[in-house]
């Protein structure tokens, strides 16, 4: 990705290109994820999307005509593919972004390019964070795209089903008995995610319960040790084929571990089990479905 010559350069062409601060009373008002309310005097009209769950959400509600720009992982749907690239969490191009003349950015609220988003936001563009972790959140995110663009009916429908087919699961495998798993996220180092992570409290809607839910970081990174502590029933691998058969194999030299000895060794896409769209309950409707199997009966009434 081309740097630009110097980042006071880059703020004065934004500040030709930005209009000028929203009035203090906007049309428009919502709290993002860091509880930051953003204003805007009309429904955003040309977005820059910093995410590919969050691109993904915008075409769900039906906005995605208006995402003018997105990071370089932001490939769903297909129609997502054709739009200009503006960097990544680490770094953004800001004379890519200043070119397309956004009036909303919409970003993950983490990563080295939150400096940049820092000085975006000084010039007087409105930055929405995202970082819905639970279904429920998804569905509000959903609500607040829709009021930030102006597409509420499509987005509280797309929100409502959302949750419907969320009860639908957890319906599903209401009365089992709990099954304690391990999620693997990252192999080199090790990775997992702990009980405030999105991918625990969806897991959650089949009573799959993580190993490492009291760990003190969103994502910890223990080692092989410590898991065989544990001896989880199952591992869920968010893997896709490729990468998955090589965890597979590394976890395979762990022979005494309960969840190598039954075979639940369950990989899902990670695309279907991470991002928060409504493909996470396809993930997680697999993932459910794959662990019923290695789970105990359930105790009689």
């Amino acid at each position: 990705m081309r740097r630009s010559g110097t980042v006071a350069t880059v703020l004065a062409l934004l500040s030709l290109l930005i209009p000028n601060a929203l009035p203090a009373q906007a049309a428009i008002e919502v709290a993002d994820s860091s509880g930051r309310r953003v204003r805007l005097a009309a429904p955003a009209r040309r977005i820059v999307s910093l995410a590919p769950g969050i691109t993904e959400l915008l075409f769900e509600i039906g906005a995605g005509a208006r995402v003018v720009g997105a990071d370089e992982a932001s490939d769903f749907p297909p129609a997502a593919k054709a739009v200009p690239r503006v960097g990544n969490s680490m770094a953004l191009n800001l004379e890519q972004v200043a070119a397309l003349r956004p009036d909303l950015l919409i970003a993950w609220p983490h990563g080295a390019a939150q400096r940049q988003l820092a000085g975006l936001r000084s010039l007087g563009i409105p930055v929405f964070l995202s970082e819905p972790d639970s279904i429920e959140a998804i569905a509000g995110e959903m609500r607040a795209f829709g009021r930030l663009t102006g597409n509420s009916p499509a987005a509280e429908e797309r929100a409502q089903a959302l949750l419907a087919r969320a009860r639908k699961i957890a319906g599903d495998h209401a009365g089992r008995e709990p099954i304690r798993v391990f999620v693997q996220i990252w192999d080199r180092p090790l990775m997992t995610v702990n009980d405030r992570h999105l991918i625990s409290n969806a897991l959650r809607l089949c009573g799959a319960r993580n190993v490492f839910a009291d760990a003190a970081r969103l994502t910890p990174t223990p080692n092989r040790e410590a898991v065989a502590a544990l001896d989880p029933p199952a591992i869920v691998l968010l893997a896709g084929p490729a990468q998955a058969a090589a965890w597979v194999r590394d976890w395979k030299a762990l022979a005494q571990l309960q969840a190598v000895r039954t075979g639940a060794l369950v990989a899902i896409d990670p695309d279907r089990l991470a991002r928060p769209t409504s493909r996470l309950l396809e993930g997680v409707a697999a993932a459910c479905d794959a662990l019923a199997a290695h789970r105990a009966p359930a105790r009689p009434p």
